[in-house]
């Protein structure tokens, strides 16, 4: 296959990268390498992956037309060829940036598509919400623009469990009405899978959206529990617990998460165009107590705590039923949450030394 993935400098797209191009996959992946967090930690994942931060941050150049770059109508899209796989190249480039997409897609003739590409975090939407309309819903309509019309095989995207809202019937099922988002974030998310059934029904683009439950391992995102209680144990800084810990959250693990979109890429469409929906979860929801607590075994050290309010867009509980994801790939997630925080703190102790 020939894929293009978006959002690369990503926890989840780097991950996916790593794993598709070892099993032999052409891949270009593209990403805008935005300021909502740290910027290093985004370059840091692309060097793991061989792109060099010198040669994205040189900018195109209109005169090459050699190795690394391609011509188009447009001028030289500047590809940074991956110096630790021959099959990887990555592009400095927005999904909102609706040309460079036409001319990444026709130049291309990508086979299939994955789009995690959007602006990430529940609470930042209250105090942005322009970020996410423009990334999230005009982004995506780009991304689905550029696959109608240059015959995609199947496009899986991004969605989250945070379409779920305050639901209080558990566990959370693809079955399960999302009308009552709670948070800005999860109506783009909601919005994401509307748009692509009507796709779908209309020029027969096969879709998959998967619908993660708090994701969490080595090179996750700073603004995510983990990362944020490791760094301030480690620093002998309090933490903040909200909701005064009484919140669960169905914690799945990031290799649990890429074997689930690999198997979701190879889903055949050939017999029938939909739009399908997959909870991609751990289906066993913990306390956030207990997650603190077992994070304090692994670094070695406790954790001081300032009990907080539910925030606003935050919902108590995720639990993902994935009856639906195990029939169609004959897959679920198995890493129990004390394997993966153990992975998870051995990595930061690492990334932070």
């Amino acid at each position: 296959m020939k894929i293009l993935v978006t959002g690369v400098a990503g926890f989840i797209g780097f991950h996916l990268v790593e794993a598709l191009v070892k099993l032999g996959h052409d891949v270009v992946g593209i990403d805008n390498i935005n300021n909502y967090y740290d910027i290093n930690l985004k370059y840091a994942r692309l060097a793991e992956s061989g792109i060099d931060r010198s040669k994205v941050d040189r900018g195109p150049d209109p005169e090459t037309s050699g190795e690394g770059s391609v011509k188009v109508d447009s001028g030289s899209l500047p590809y940074v060829q991956s110096q630790k796989y021959k099959n990887y190249r990555f592009l400095k480039l927005d999904i909102t940036n609706l040309k460079g997409l036409e001319d990444l897609f026709v130049t291309e003739k990508f086979t299939h598509v994955v789009n995690l590409a959007a602006q990430a975090g529940v609470r930042y939407s209250i105090e942005n919400p322009h970020a996410y309309i423009q990334s999230n819903v005009v982004g995506f309509v780009n991304i689905l623009e550029c696959c109608r019309h240059n015959k995609i095989e199947h496009l899986v995207y991004a969605s989250s469990s945070s379409v779920y809202g305050a639901n209080a019937k558990i566990p959370f099922s693809e079955e399960d009405r999302v009308d009552h988002p709670v948070s800005l974030y999860a109506a783009t998310k909601k919005s994401n899978e509307l748009m692509a059934y009507t796709y779908s029904h209309l020029y027969n683009l096969p879709t998959t959206g998967l619908r993660f439950f708090t994701v969490y391992g080595p090179w996750g995102r700073p603004d995510m529990s983990p990362m944020l209680f490791a760094n301030a144990i480690t620093n002998g800084e309090p933490i903040k617990v909200f909701n005064n810990g009484e919140m669960q959250r169905d914690f799945t693990y990031i290799d649990d998460i890429v074997e689930g979109v690999v198997r979701c890429i190879s889903i055949s469409t050939e017999k029938q165009t939909k739009a399908e929906v997959f909870n991609i979860g751990n289906s066993k929801p913990v306390n956030l107590m207990e997650f603190i607590s077992i994070m304090e075994d692994c670094l070695g050290r406790e954790a001081e705590k300032i009990f907080m309010p539910m925030q606003d867009g935050d919902v108590k509980v995720t639990y993902a039923s994935t009856i639906k994801l195990e029939n169609r790939i004959k897959y679920k997630p198995t890493t129990c949450l004390p394997d993966g925080l153990r992975k998870f703190t051995e990595w930061f102790e690492k990334y932070k030394n």
